[in-house]
């Protein structure tokens, strides 16, 4: 046996060789090695000491503070934070208000999976309308956590689309423990049994009598007011009327009204409707609806004797506006003294009676000087062949107008309108003689008086003057009229008690609230003007039938006999209102009720039972 010597040698180089290969790849397999663990070694110590996410310095930041006893100021420059911040950061670790866990990868969604029992529990709910939150609550209360936001994705992805948005009513988000008012609908009355129960405003039915006597429900009809399938137009116009009854300061504190069922019963109802139901309907009546209502009204009052109608006062009435409506001119406001921005208003007041039987609203200031004559025309339709005087001031119209009532064979009484040299020439004249006024509580009952005839531009024919002084005034007054024949005495006299308007105006808007054009509940100022009209000669007969009250104004027979609550019975079509005691109980027995109306036609002929205790 021998062995091969080159073979040896060429397979030992060769050996030698794999070697070397082996070793160096070794060699630079370590070297690369070392490399990558440096590197990684410096990448792990830059990540604790310089973090890039938000989370992970403030997790550092707090560790430094808390581990290493830091203070605040160091760790604030070490972290890029102020030292304020720092100390946020600590009250929020010590009251566990603080997370650290890492956020989801930005490109990346963290989706909880929902399997195909819980999806078709949610699909379930959602065909019967419950929202992703309401969803979300019935989960939770089997004990399944899901977020709203899952819901919503596993609904969308089921093709449901999103529930329309809802009130805060339907949501349950109201304040805890608000009453939320019912629906306002018309109740068969005589068909409704309830048990005793309470309102707060009761005194709306001593009105009832009366309203009855006056034929309301004809007169809403004769007017041709809408009604709705829900509310019917009578129901509507005594909703209007029970809240002018009661002296409510605004139409938007309603509200405090709409539990009380006894109000929502007077109306028909069974509660009152709401401010924007009110505010509307309001709005949907035209000048023909509100001139019909006003004319069937005095009709029937007319029939009942309630005006004597021989002295009509007449007067302006600026209802003053404090928003942004642009619509509005500028009036002249008397209690104001002075030009402000509002809708002007003509009240028209018998005399004798002092109740108000003509309004209009919303006048231009072009149009003023024609009221006289378009307020001549409704009266022609009231009274055909009576003749009445009328009574105004200087500004009322013009002495063109003055010349046309005369021409129509209207009587008038106003002033001149005086100037510088008017009064100049008030010494001069002769003769002057003293009078006195058949006034009881007159003041000045005994005043100096001068009577002339004079001519005046842009009026045909001769008027009456007659000055007057000593009355109380500064200077004297320059009464003119086409009256020849009443005594200066009675003319005088007549032409005084013009401050009757003054003061029911005045009343209609202390408490029939007339100002409250800039109430947050906006109502057709026509149509308000119209109830103030109506509510005022509700509480005048109202007063007539209370021995001793009968001149007294509606504040105080609201005080006194109307203002409080009582206990209502409805059962069997008798209607009972019971009336706690009070002192002025008496009164109210002595009331002759049973020659008043019982039956009430517009409560399904129910039988109205007034008892005081």
């Amino acid at each position: 046996m021998y062995y091969n010597s080159k073979i040896t040698y060429k397979s030992r180089l060769n050996r030698l060789h794999s070697i070397g290969r082996l070793y160096c790849f070794n060699i630079i397999l370590l070297d690369i090695l070392s490399v990558i663990m440096y590197k990684i070694f410096m990448r792990d110590k830059t990540y604790f000491l310089h973090p890039v996410h938000d989370w992970q310095r403030r997790y550092e930041a707090l560790r430094a503070s808390f581990v290493e006893r830091l203070p605040a100021k160091v760790v604030a420059e070490r972290f890029d934070y102020s030292p304020s911040y720092i100390h946020l950061l600590r009250h929020q670790f010590i009251h566990e208000k603080i997370d650290f866990s890492e956020p989801v990868a930005e490109g990346k969604v963290a989706r909880h999976r929902v399997n195909s029992k819980i999806r078709l529990k949610i699909c379930n709910w959602r065909e019967h309308r419950l929202s992703a939150g309401e969803i979300t609550q019935l989960l939770s209360e089997e004990g399944v956590e899901l977020s709203v936001r899952t819901v919503e994705r596993v609904l969308a992805e089921e093709g449901f689309k999103k529930l329309p948005r809802r009130s805060r009513l339907k949501l349950g988000l109201t304040v805890k423990g608000t009453r939320v008012p019912a629906v306002s609908q018309a109740i068969a009355v005589a068909e409704t049994v309830q048990k005793p129960f309470d309102c707060e405003s009761a005194g709306v039915f001593l009105f009832a009598p009366f309203i009855e006597k006056l034929n309301i429900s004809n007169i809403v009809k004769s007017a041709g007011l809408p009604g709705t399938k829900m509310i019917p137009a009578i129901s509507y116009f005594l909703s209007f009327l029970a809240l002018k009854l009661i002296g409510t300061e605004r139409y938007a504190h309603m509200g405090d009204h709409g539990f009380d069922a006894g109000l929502g019963l007077f109306a028909g109802l069974n509660v009152l409707p709401k401010c924007t139901a009110m505010s509307t309907y309001s709005y949907g009546l035209d000048s023909v609806h509100l001139l019909k209502l006003q004319k069937a009204f005095v009709k029937q009052a007319h029939k009942l004797r309630l005006y004597d109608s021989s002295i009509i006062n007449l007067d302006f009435h600026t209802i003053p506006h404090f928003g942004d409506e642009s619509v509005l001119q500028q009036h002249w406001a008397g209690a104001r003294n002075k030009t402000m921005k509002g809708a002007l208003t003509l009240f028209a007041q018998d005399a004798s009676s002092k109740l108000i039987l003509y309004t209009a609203a919303d006048i231009a200031r072009d149009e003023s000087d024609d009221q006289v004559l378009v307020f001549l025309s409704f009266w022609k339709s009231i009274r055909r062949g009576i003749k009445s005087t009328f009574i105004f001031d200087s500004k009322f119209t013009t002495y063109e107008k003055l010349s046309q009532l005369n021409a129509l064979g209207i009587k008038f009484i106003t002033l001149r309108r005086r100037g510088k040299n008017l009064i100049d020439q008030v010494d001069k004249l002769e003769p002057w003689k003293r009078i006195k006024i058949p006034h009881a509580k007159r003041k000045y009952p005994n005043p100096l008086v001068h009577e002339s005839f004079i001519e005046l531009r842009d009026y045909e024919g001769e008027l009456r003057q007659v000055i007057v002084r000593g009355n109380g005034h500064e200077k004297p007054a320059f009464l003119i009229s086409n009256d020849f024949d009443t005594t200066v005495e009675l003319l005088v006299g007549n032409y005084s008690r013009r401050w009757r308007v003054e003061n029911v105006i005045s009343e209609a808007v202390k408490f029939f609230n007339l100002n409250a054009l800039s109430s947050p509940i906006l109502v057709k100022v026509h149509f308000d003007v119209v109830m103030t009209m109506i509510a005022d000669t509700l509480y005048n007969m109202l007063a007539q039938k209370l021995r001793g009250f009968q001149e007294c104004d509606a504040p105080k027979i609201f005080r006194h006999f109307v203002k409080g609550k009582a206990n209502i019975t409805l059962k069997n079509g008798q209607l009972t209102v019971t009336y706690p005691r009070r002192a002025h109980n008496p009164i109210l027995r002595a009331v002759p009720w049973q020659r008043l109306p019982k039956s009430i036609s517009w409560l399904d002929s129910v039988n109205l039972d007034l008892k005081f205790r």
